[in-house]
């Protein structure tokens, strides 16, 4: 295969990544919708606004402004706006995603759990968007560092890396399972199992940052990282005060 792949839509030659990060999250608004239709638990118009609002705009904010922090020197020392706007991650994304939410149930003054509903068309977006970055290889920052391990595969360069992009997608397949297993068999608080999802997914991604490139920012630690820990803190101290049913 040779990287990266690209595909000739309307007289434009598109990278592989923007476009599956598109499908990804058309699908995985439908997939939403699909279940929110189905679901028994019926949320005011003002509720689902608010929310809505509320995690497009965290998390429009959050991935762009922790993607261009994994690299702050250049943010600050050569600052462009196109690159600052094309800089994204799904981390920052997820991070400031939720703190969007939770500032909109504040003001329309919402305390039940809003979240499980999102987790399963969530992840199909992000398995559909790491396809891209795959088939992108090397050309956007989403490939792994070199490695003579069985796994290490040529993404464009003379390297042998880690695809780390398969591993996420590998690793959220697996947690998809434990999900809904746990959905069908196991007796849990509202928002439980987005707790699950979130507190599995920044710990995966605090630990596959070590075999991706990256600035170390404190010891050998990313800014990705940091986010990660914060988050884990955070969701471990929020499933320990989750009342059981």
């Amino acid at each position: 295969m040779d990287f990266p792949v690209t595909f000739y839509i309307f007289g434009t030659t598109i990278l592989a990544h923007p476009l599956f990060e598109a499908v990804g999250m058309f699908l995985g608004m439908r997939y939403y919708f699909y279940l929110k239709r189905k679901s028994k638990e019926k949320l005011p118009f003002n509720t689902s606004a608010a929310v809505l609002i509320g995690a497009t705009a965290g998390a429009l904010l959050g991935s762009k402004l922790i993607g261009n922090l994994e690299n702050p020197y250049t943010l600050f020392e050569n600052f462009n706006f196109h690159k600052f706007w094309s800089s994204n991650t799904i981390v920052g994304g997820l991070a400031f995603g939720l703190l969007g939410v939770e500032l909109a149930k504040k003001v329309v003054s919402h305390k039940e759990s809003t979240s499980d509903l999102i987790v399963f068309p969530l992840m199909l977006a992000i398995i559909i968007g790491r396809i891209g970055c795959f088939l992108t290889g090397i050309h956007e920052e989403t490939y792994g560092i070199p490695t003579d391990s069985v796994f290490g595969m040529h993404l464009g360069d003379q390297y042998l890396r880690h695809p780390v992009a398969l591993y996420e997608i590998g690793f959220l397949v697996i947690l998809w399972v434990v999900l809904k297993y746990i959905q069908k068999h196991v007796k849990y608080p509202s928002g439980f199992l987005f707790q699950i999802f979130m507190l599995s997914y920044f710990t995966f991604r605090f630990l596959l940052d070590f075999i991706k490139p990256r600035i170390e920012i404190i010891g050998n630690l990313g800014t990705i990282q940091f986010v990660c820990i914060c988050v884990i803190i955070y969701y471990i101290y929020t499933i320990k005060i989750s009342k059981p049913l």
